[in-house]
């Protein structure tokens, strides 16, 4: 009985002590899975934020460079008819001015034009002037808008590519981690399939432990048992004295 029953309790013993350490494995996994999937839960929230980000960026640059384009052809346009302007006043108002108006006059049957007309060439310069000021503001516009955009353009490819790579190693984070959470649930599920046998025969090996306990260990006679023993040897004797007495 001794030797069974060290026997048993040694394997209790061992038993009880895996399953305590491959709960505190299954604890210590499965929390850090936890951990994982709230970590990959979270960066899935950024990206999908990312992009929303980066769609919102992509409107708006397309709709800045579609009134870019249209600013540009309007000035271009309008800095083209300045400058025809100007170069048909200059020749006008310049050294050939006098023979061009007289081609002109000629040309319509008009009579020479007199042989002064400052009142004419002061017209005329100040509207040259004028028309100078208007392609100078044109050019000085058409110059602003190609800078902004320019510098539009520039910011948005820098936040671009800055944007490809944060979601590039921010994917890379989602991938490793899934790789990670779920072989920390594969060796969860691994431990709790090995626990639950191990559960299995410690409870075996308890039952059978009891048994032998109940077997191998006296038990403390109670005072009905005890009166039960003493009546049945008083018994037992006088039987024996009745016999001894018919034997004489």
């Amino acid at each position: 009985c001794d030797e069974q029953m060290a026997k048993t309790e040694f394997k209790k013993d061992e038993l009880s002590d895996d399953i305590a350490k491959m709960t505190a494995k299954i604890d210590k996994a499965a929390a850090a899975s936890a951990e994982l999937k709230a970590e990959v839960q979270a960066l899935q929230a950024e990206l999908a934020a990312l992009t929303k980000a980066q769609a919102e960026m992509d409107k708006l640059r397309m709709e800045e460079h579609e009134a870019f384009t249209e600013a540009k052809a309007d000035l271009e346009l309008g800095l083209t008819g300045v400058r025809k302007a100007l170069g048909v006043l200059r020749e006008y108002y310049g050294t050939g001015g006098a023979a061009a108006a007289a081609m002109l006059q000629e040309a319509e049957g008009q009579p020479a034009a007199p042989e002064k007309h400052e009142k004419a060439s002061g017209a005329g310069t100040s509207i040259i002037g004028i028309l100078e000021v208007v392609e100078s503001d044109f050019a000085k516009n058409l110059a602003t808008e190609e800078t902004e955009e320019d510098d539009a353009q520039s910011q948005y490819d820098t936040m671009t590519q800055q944007n490809k790579v944060t979601k590039t190693l921010k994917e890379q984070d989602v991938k490793y981690k899934t790789q990670e959470f779920t072989g920390l649930d594969k060796t969860v599920a691994d431990y709790s399939g090995e626990r639950e046998t191990t559960n299995a025969e410690l409870s075996a090996v308890l039952e059978y432990y009891a048994k032998i306990k109940e077997r191998c260990i006296a038990k403390p006679e109670t005072y009905e048992e005890r009166q039960r023993r003493r009546e049945a040897e008083i018994s037992g004797l006088k039987e024996a004295l009745a016999v001894l007495k018919d034997e004489t």
